[in-house]
């Protein structure tokens, strides 16, 4: 699993994320595709008296988890409550098909590995090789969409699964009148202009009064909503979908599509299993179902909001999740160990501390004392905390670089504060005492680590023996205290303050709780199947047979998250 508090991960792909979000409006791959593909046709599946295909987001983070989604996905059936579930006869991928950033290595080691693994291409005239269709999340986007498109619009294979798309986004002609939109939303950006011609002619030419739309987006902007009502996402999506797919603003479009009905959205993005009802003003009842769990790891649902209140004409309630929120709420408490799970952010912190000591050593003061010195000589009790905050003061007024480090591990850990969710104001008075917490405890164990070393060891301040305990106790006990001071930060944010729910989850890299949608349209129902797996296997050996090399393994559980959710075919407006 990716380590998302190594530093070095962490600068990558911020300044991926940065070059992205600055450069991707000036070249936006999306015109280029429609320029490319003139013809723009939907694909057609609608042929088919009744239909199978699979649901996945948020894939190929560990192999554990991808592998063991993967490998279910790719058996000929599943059985689940003793009925039996056939693989889709296309697979759709809902954004962040690979993690950390979009390069072609990390494609090929997280995703085309675990997926080739699990289902080998087979190339035999009569090989039963269904199709994948994917549309890209942010973490694809990070190089442009560049590695993306070579995967998945040439026509090349994943697996024995078949690429077709020809576009970032497209339309899927399902039985029954039913139709697949996929919608590339790209990074938090209006959707182009091109996309919208192509699925205005979708809807325009194709679309009938008794059609039935299922859309795909990468983000669940209904919850993103609920937690930052400043959130622009679910506007620009409620736009694609009232003047888009509606046509609201001109009458004859808005007539013809009048009778139309959106009555299932999926997305992936936050990755766990939740469905919302939605009550439309248009009489619709909405299955907004976000299933982000193809193999990264696990987002909390204990910060889900029960009911999203009504925002211009829409309201829904929450219905189910997974992992259950009491879970959720046990798992979060792995922060308090984040120690253990984060090694180089617990180095990160005690190099720092080490550093601004060092600093601080550099100014003598009149008497010829270092600051050590002073601290070790007003001793580690209550009368001598006077005199040590009055040496650490006159050391610092005298030392530009300890202070400007000190505002360093402040102002970095004060501004990593997620304030855009949760409650509000509180978020900045938490990160602002998280902040002064890691500074205070610095200057303690500063104190602490002098009196021990010079007064009880009586080790020389110049000593080489001084010195590296010094430097030993500043990176191994500074560190850790420091580490232990910002997991329990993220556990009371993602806890009390529901907030921080990607960096206090991203920091255990819990690999269960993963899941998957299976759909079955026929003529009466459309079905969707929630498969969930509590826990993934994690003994995967390889093991050859013959010329080919196998991945064997414990027997993979799963079970059905929820009852089948049945979306009937009967009109409500």
């Amino acid at each position: 699993m990716v380590n998302w508090y190594d530093p070095k991960q962490l600068a990558f792909t911020g300044v991926k994320t940065v070059l992205s979000s600055v450069f991707g409006n000036f070249a936006d791959r999306r015109e280029m595709q429609a320029a490319l593909d003139k013809e723009g046709k939907p694909f057609d599946y609608s042929e088919k008296d009744e239909l199978w295909f699979d649901f996945v987001s948020d894939l190929a983070d560990g192999f554990n988890p991808t592998y063991t989604v993967a490998k279910t996905m790719a058996q000929p059936s599943i059985t689940v409550d003793g009925k039996e579930l056939k693989r889709g006869d296309f697979l759709l991928m809902g954004g962040d098909e690979v993690y950390p950033t979009p390069e072609m290595i990390e494609y090929t080691n997280r995703l085309k590995g675990p997926f080739e693994a699990a289902f080998p291409k087979d190339d035999s005239p009569d090989a039963d090789r269904p199709d994948v269709f994917a549309i890209p999340g942010n973490h694809d986007w990070y190089d442009g969409l560049t590695n993306f498109l070579r995967l998945f619009t040439q026509g090349r294979s994943l697996g024995n699964w078949k690429t077709r798309q020809t576009r970032s986004y497209f339309a899927i002609k399902l039985p029954h009148d039913y139709w697949l939109i996929a919608v590339d939303i790209q990074l938090h950006a209006d959707i182009d202009y091109p996309q919208i011609c192509y699925f205005r002619d979708i809807a325009q030419n194709h679309f009938t009064p008794e059609t039935k739309v299922i859309l795909c987006t990468a983000e669940p902007s209904w919850v993103f909503r609920s937690f930052d009502q400043k959130n622009t996402a679910h506007d620009r999506f409620k736009f694609f979908i009232d003047r888009v797919l509606y046509g609201k603003g001109e009458p004859a479009y808005e007539e013809k599509n009048r009778t139309i009905t959106v009555n299932t959205i999926l997305t992936g993005d936050l990755h766990h299993y939740a469905r919302y009802e939605e009550k439309t003003k248009r009489g619709e009842t909405r299955q907004l179902i976000t299933s982000g769990g193809g193999g990264a790891f696990m987002h909390p649902t204990h910060t889900l909001k029960e009911t999203i209140a009504p925002v211009d004409g829409y309201s829904a309630e929450l219905k189910s999740v997974f992992p259950s929120k009491e879970s959720s709420v046990r798992l979060s408490l792995l922060n308090l160990l984040f120690p253990y799970f984060s090694l180089t952010m617990l180095t990160l912190f005690g190099i720092v501390h080490a550093f601004t000591s060092w600093i601080l050593q550099t100014k003598r003061f009149v008497s010829g004392e270092t600051l050590m010195e002073q601290l070790a000589i007003s001793g580690f009790f209550s009368d001598g905390i006077g005199n040590a905050c009055h040496s650490i003061l006159m050391a610092l007024l005298h030392n530009p670089g300890a202070i400007f480090l000190n505002l360093l591990l402040v102002g970095g850990v004060v501004v990593f504060t997620d304030v855009k969710s949760g409650y509000g104001k509180w978020n900045y008075l938490a990160g602002v005492v998280h902040g002064l917490l890691h500074l205070v405890m610095f200057y303690v164990m500063l104190w602490g680590f002098s009196v021990l070393n010079l007064s009880h060891f009586d080790l020389g301040i110049h000593s080489l023996a001084q010195v590296s305990l010094f430097i030993v106790e500043m990176v191994l006990i500074g560190g850790t205290v420091s580490a232990l001071i910002f997991g329990l930060y993220l556990t009371f944010s993602v806890i009390v303050l529901k907030n921080h729910i990607t960096e206090a989850s991203s920091s255990y890299r819990w690999e269960g709780y993963k899941n998957f949608l299976r759909i079955h349209l026929t003529k009466d129902v459309l079905t969707i199947y929630p498969i969930g797996f509590k826990k993934v296997v994690t003994d995967w050996k390889l093991s050859k047979s013959g010329d080919k090399v196998v991945v064997t393994g414990s027997p993979i559980n799963y079970s059905l998250i929820e009852k089948p959710i049945e979306v009937h075919h009967e009109k409500t407006i």
